[in-house]
């Protein structure tokens, strides 16, 4: 334990470095000029500070005072060290943050006994704050740890999603790294938008509860197939309803609402404008231009300028229209995943990697 001791008195200071040497574990550093030790303060902190009221150049509250309103050793004890006995200097020295006083002239076990005492406080101190560093250490672990665990079961689920429906995990892998550039382009930070890029990977898991023949149809749907097949989003919000976890329950708001549109005219619920969840919105956009861009059993891949332009014209009526200039805005980076599809990298797997190295 490091102890300052600021004494103008040749003498005092080695009565004073004597007696605190002697106590197993300390260290005194020793200043005949207050300015030094203030000037030392803000590189090596100590543990405790002696100081003598009456010097020259500064008195002992004077010290106490600048030492206080340094938030760097505005938490060190003090104790001033005084000959004087008027109660207005006592309550100055107080009024300035003294934690105690010892009189002149000094019992070398008087201020033994005060100094030992002060020292085990903030030894102990110390051993609580390693002890809540430990702690907050294993909570992040354990945190990781859990955030891990989610990322597989999502990884595992969108896996069996695009085995069910026909499509491939490239296709939830770019809606998914599409929605986190959109969703940064935005402004959200840094934890809603890695919450966006996982849940996204969910969001057509309500389409396990839709039958075979619509899924795997080759050939335009009937009305009453199409309206079968809306029905996933409300497939998707009641499988992923009722969860505590903070990514489930965003995956749920995208899987409810990413086929509404921002004119109101979508489905299921027909909200409109920023009733529908920021998520959503942001899924919405790279749900669609993936799709456009994908080949399926039932259309051809449409080119990726054609694809551009039908987000860009879908602005403020589909698509939130800050949400496509967050779009436009990515294109470049956007349509490098397209023309670089053939590049089997691009996987669902090296994009979870992605996530946690930026998280």
């Amino acid at each position: 334990m490091r102890v300052f001791v600021i004494d103008d008195s040749p003498s005092v200071v080695a009565t004073l470095r004597r007696a605190v040497e002697a106590i197993s574990g300390s260290k005194v550093l020793s200043f005949l000029h207050p300015a030094e030790a203030l000037d030392r303060l803000e590189d090596q902190a100590p543990d405790l500070i002696l100081v003598d009221y009456m010097m020259p150049d500064m008195t002992g509250i004077e010290v106490i005072s600048r030492m206080r309103k340094n938030p760097l050793t505005a938490h060190i004890p003090a104790i001033m060290i005084t000959s004087r006995k008027e109660t207005d200097i006592k309550m100055a020295a107080m009024e300035a943050g003294a934690t105690e006083f010892l009189n002149k002239p000094i019992d070398e076990a008087e201020l033994t006994i005060r100094v030992r005492n002060i020292l085990n406080i903030g030894e102990e101190r110390l051993a609580l704050a390693n002890k809540a560093a430990a702690l907050q250490r294993d909570f992040n672990a354990a945190i990781q740890r859990i955030e891990r665990h989610e990322e597989e079961i999502i990884w595992r689920l969108s896996k069996a999603i695009a085995c069910r429906h026909g499509e491939t995990a490239d296709h939830l892998d770019r809606v998914a790294i599409i929605a986190r550039m959109i969703a940064e382009e935005i402004g959200l930070d840094e934890g809603h938008c890695r919450t966006i890029f996982l849940a996204s990977a969910l969001h057509d898991v309500g389409k396990i509860g839709l039958p075979d023949a619509i899924l795997s149809k080759p050939g335009p749907l009937t009305a009453e197939e199409r309206r079968q097949m809306q029905r996933h989003t409300d497939f998707g919000a009641e499988i992923l309803s009722e969860s505590s976890s903070e990514l489930i329950q965003v995956a749920g708001r995208i899987a409810e609402s990413h086929h509404e549109k921002w004119d109101g005219t979508g489905y299921p619920m027909g909200i409109a404008g920023a009733s529908i969840p920021i998520e959503a919105r942001v899924v919405a956009i790279a749900d669609v231009v993936d799709a456009l861009c994908s080949k399926r059993s039932y259309k051809s891949a449409w080119p990726i300028a054609d694809a551009f332009r039908e987000i860009v014209n879908s602005s403020g009526t589909h698509f939130d229209p800050s949400c496509v200039a967050a779009f436009c805005r990515r294109w470049i980076d956007i349509k490098s995943l397209f023309e670089n599809a053939h590049d089997d990298s691009t996987t669902i797997v090296s994009s979870l990697q992605l996530s946690r190295g930026s998280a």
